[in-house]
């Protein structure tokens, strides 16, 4: 097998996707910096993911949209850090197989989470990671996240390899990894385990210690 790139949220971190705490308080440590007092309910639309609705408040309220959604991005990784560190957000139990599994092969991260928070589990919990690759802290770095396989496709760039395997916990990351041309497999955590998928996987997981076999069987072909 030519390479192994794991999502984060939901197969390494704990849970599926980043608190929206974490992102409510980051918009408003965004507003102040800049300066703004919205109204509550404009608080609220400034703390949704809606480039084009940013852009409209944004000029309604004369800042830049660009400089509010890196300020947020920035500041929603210095929190997921600190619940990091603190073991609020913790690692699944099987994640230690990823230490092994570099020694034996290629390895990389690859999220739609922030790519500063990517840099920060790979330097933190040291697995091994030959790259990691996140969104990009800006409008357009949100809109190629997946089922966009743009990110992968960059990661198989920097690795040299043109096929592998894409290990996710949900359906966009089945159908990204199909249109990066890489197999899949599909890991079965307590928040996805009933869910349906939008494509088939070539593998289902009830443990990243499965590929350790995985890796054996497909090597030994």
């Amino acid at each position: 097998m030519q390479a192994i790139l794991f999502d984060m949220d939901g197969v390494i971190l704990e849970g599926p996707r980043t608190d929206p705490q974490v992102y409510a308080d980051a918009t408003d440590y965004a507003l102040s910096e800049l300066g703004i007092e919205p109204t509550d309910d404009e608080r609220e639309a400034f703390r949704e993911f809606d480039p084009d609705g940013i852009r409209e408040r944004a000029a309604a309220h004369g800042f830049d949209a660009d400089e509010f959604w890196k300020l947020r991005d920035d500041r929603a990784s210095e929190l997921t850090h600190e619940r990091v560190r603190s073991g609020d957000r913790a690692v699944y139990d099987d994640a230690e197989t990823l230490s092994e599994l570099a020694e034996r092969t290629t390895t990389a991260l690859v999220t739609n989470n922030r790519h500063r928070t990517a840099e920060f589990v790979d330097n933190y919990f040291e697995f091994g990671f030959e790259t990691v690759r996140g969104r990009d802290p800006s409008m357009a770095g949100y809109q190629r996240r997946k089922p966009n396989p743009a990110y992968l496709e960059e990661t198989l760039d920097r690795l040299g390899v043109d096929g592998g395997l894409y290990v996710g916990d949900s359906g966009v990351d089945v159908v990204a990894g199909q249109k990066a041309s890489l197999e899949t497999a599909f890991v079965r955590r307590p928040h996805n385990r009933s869910v349906d998928l939008p494509a088939e996987p070539e593998y289902e997981l009830e443990s990243l210690t499965e590929l350790l076999e995985l890796l054996e069987t497909v090597d030994s072909h």
